[in-house]
């Protein structure tokens, strides 16, 4: 019954269908993505005066304030202003390149020109393409109606706009006691990249568990926490009407702009560097910590279960890098060595499926300073093993990974946080 009333309620938030994703009005059509490499201080605070002055949405970094020399800034610019921009950047002699000269037509190759598909059961689910949300949500019900004995459905809360917020744990359902690790993709909404792991990593688990021996063990001796879609009104704003929407769709009582990051949400070092207290701001960290019922919802879950979470890892997109704590500050965690020793065991797993480097260490010195961020939540809260990965690519494609390209990254993902979750049966004393 009461999985019933599950499935009633994300029948009654369906979202377009893959046919129609690749409407938007055309509203793409002509934009481009710039990789632009400042040299000098100058060149920084022109791009950053630029940049205000165009409204431009940023890839990467996310902030204006992460703008460094030397590195690259990945910026959409839409198709009335991309000559204006070139133009400014060609007469202050800034150094850039074209990675994207049609973002509509790119867009296309992910999703939208495919005939609609009907519901089918998860043995026809297409894994190598990007579902909506209430595709996504029908195959979690699936999943969990043809493998009751490994997989169990549950929701641990609403989103802002009402959605569940599902979540699938994975294990040998005999053993009870046992380690766990947390899995969440989609805390930003436009990295479509990360729900496709999460439904991958699910398959992969529940399809070889009677044949592979590694994955036996590892489901009989743990459980999986996995959340294919966190930010799920996002996730679906991203397909309806804004595809590189980023931040949640609460509502704020003194602008017209929606949304908070919800990486930037978490109660440890809250709105310190690396966010904002802007609401228009793609890093807002909202106007108080857990104040996203998203982040409040896996805070109190983690916090119930925080004896047996091991291990917690956000899959997100993009920049190829394998991140831990800390996030808000140039510091040393005190388990370094064998966190340091799970990272490397990951990317070495990583690389050895298609030879794709990735970079790994502390957050704050690998990527940026960041407050707020889950992974330092998880740390701070006893989970010793927090991660977050960026998964491919470094720029080429950005959030616009095409469908061809699912495949090689869930896989070598895969064998990355398959890494991981064996350190877990290992002990490692720092």
């Amino acid at each position: 019954m009461a999985a019933l009333l599950l499935l009633l309620l994300a029948l009654c938030c369906r979202g377009l269908q893959p046919a129609d994703v690749h409407l938007y009005s055309n509203r793409y059509q002509g934009d481009q993505v710039l990789r632009i490499i400042p040299s000098s201080h100058v060149e920084i605070q022109l791009l950053k005066q630029l940049f205000q002055n165009m409204t431009v949405d940023l890839w990467q970094p996310s902030s204006t304030s992460y703008i460094n020399i030397g590195s690259s800034v990945d910026v959409h610019v839409g198709h009335s202003r991309t000559e204006s921009l070139k133009a400014h950047l060609q007469q202050a002699h800034i150094h850039h390149e074209v990675l994207i000269s049609n973002v509509q037509k790119e867009m296309e190759k992910q999703a939208g020109h495919r005939p609609s598909r009907k519901r089918r059961s998860e043995f026809q689910y297409d894994y190598e393409v990007y579902h909506p949300l209430v595709e996504i949500q029908e195959w979690m019900f699936e999943m969990n109606r043809t493998h009751p004995h490994l997989v169990d459905l549950f929701s641990i809360g609403y989103s802002y706009e009402g959605r569940p917020l599902y979540v699938l744990k994975l294990g040998n359902r005999k053993r009870l006691h046992k380690k766990a690790m947390w899995i969440d993709c989609g805390v930003h909404a436009r990295e479509w990249i990360g729900p496709a792991f999460c439904q991958w990593f699910v398959k992969e688990a529940v399809n070889s568990y009677q044949h592979d021996s590694s994955m036996s063990r590892l489901m009989n001796q743990l459980n999986f926490y996995i959340m294919p879609v966190f930010n799920v009104d996002g996730y679906h704003y991203s397909w309806k009407t804004d595809r590189f929407w980023r931040k949640t769709r609460s509502k704020n009582a003194k602008y017209h702009c929606r949304g908070v990051d919800a990486n930037r949400n978490w109660k440890v070092k809250w709105c310190d560097a690396g966010a904002s207290l802007h609401p228009c701001d793609d890093t807002y960290c909202g106007p108080f910590p857990e104040s996203e019922p998203e982040v409040k919802a896996v805070a109190r879950f983690l916090r119930k279960h925080r004896k047996h979470v091991k291990a917690y890892i956000s899959i997100h997109a993009y920049a190829q890098m394998l991140l831990y704590p800390y996030s808000y500050k140039y510091s040393t965690i005190p388990n370094f060595d064998c966190v340091e020793t799970a990272a490397q065991n990951a990317v070495s797993a990583l690389y050895s499926a298609y030879g794709v480097k990735y970079r790994y260490g502390p957050a704050s010195t690998t990527l940026y300073v960041s407050s707020g961020s889950s992974i330092d939540w998880a740390y701070k809260n006893g989970i010793p093993y927090a991660f977050a990965f960026e998964l491919r690519d470094t720029g080429y494609y950005g959030f616009l990974l095409p469908e061809a390209l699912i495949s090689p990254t869930c896989t070598e993902t895969m064998r990355a946080v398959r890494a991981i979750a064996s350190g877990l049966l290992k002990k490692c004393t720092s």
